[in-house]
């Protein structure tokens, strides 16, 4: 028998998708986006999807950091247009798998004419929106879903706007694919970015998130770990709730659960079974650039 140490520590089954050498990342103690990093890291590991034909888009913010952290072909793209970038990327290469991974901020105030018309389009992406409520990494301003009277940096006093109802808005623009989950679901969101992950068309999966260094602090929510209790007591699991439904509030009850699923012919499927409507033969289906 040899007497050569044995190595008993475990790898960790998500490293293979992560680039280690940046590790350790940028985020702050207690943030949520590393756990659905994590979440995304495990169900790709549980879908057949050539990692060698998977982008990974995102803009700026502390999600869209997370494009730097995968090892995979990924895109750090500016400031609301990961959209755009991905929509181009998924026509180009209608066989690769595009994910576009970013924040609220990123993907609903600044991005948000992209994302309207990638949905209304069903491009064939899968979107990962992290939901913070904040502006994380320019300084906690208010977003299109930061809830009514909660507090932000522009707004001292309190948010006096109504919010984006986000499931409900990417259901109205056309996604096929819809759901919402929180970080304290890790189960649940990874079976749920799996489902995402295989559907044709365009997906969304929005992943609620503290933010304890500022929207937390600021609204005296406490830390990170009092942000996951509150998730765990005021969750609802609704399968199939109608997405108007599911709106937020400040401190209030959060709807989670799997709202859409629907399919319905691609942007790609749709030009070209109109192409050929118009051409006949003539017309050869596009297949992408080559």
């Amino acid at each position: 028998m040899s007497d050569a140490p044995t190595n008993s520590t475990p790898t960790n089954p998500v490293e293979k998708l992560l680039r280690m050498e940046r590790i350790p990342h940028i985020w702050c103690p207690g943030c949520g986006v590393g756990t659905s990093v994590n979440c995304f890291a495990r169900a790709l590991d549980k879908t057949d999807i050539d990692y060698d034909n998977l982008h990974v888009v995102s803009g700026i913010g502390c999600t869209g950091r997370v494009a730097g952290y995968v090892n995979v072909d990924s895109f750090h793209t500016t400031h609301g247009r990961a959209i755009p970038f991905a929509t181009g990327l998924a026509i180009a290469r209608p066989e690769a798998k595009v994910v576009v991974y970013s924040g609220d901020g990123d993907l609903f105030a600044i991005g948000g004419n992209h994302l309207i018309h990638a949905a209304r389009r069903n491009i064939d992406m899968t979107v990962i929106c992290v939901n913070n409520f904040t502006y994380g990494m320019t300084g906690g301003q208010v977003t299109p879903t930061t809830p009514y009277s909660a507090k932000a940096t522009t707004t001292p006093y309190g948010n006096f706007e109504d919010t984006f109802n986000l499931p409900n808005l990417v259901e109205s623009c056309g996604a096929v694919y819809v759901a919402r989950w929180t970080v304290y679901h890790v189960r649940k969101l990874i079976k749920s970015m799996t489902k995402a992950l295989n559907t044709k068309g365009f997906s969304f999966i929005e992943v609620i998130a503290q933010c304890p260094t500022l929207y937390q602090r600021r609204n005296k929510l406490g830390d990170g770990v009092m942000a996951l209790q509150y998730y765990k007591e005021r969750s609802t699991v609704q399968n199939g709730a109608p997405t108007v439904d599911v709106g937020l509030d400040y401190q209030s009850d959060i709807i989670v659960g799997e709202f859409v699923d629907k399919p319905r012919p691609t942007f790609m499927d749709k030009y070209n079974t109109r192409m050929t409507e118009i051409l006949g033969n003539k017309f050869v289906p596009y297949e992408g650039v080559k």
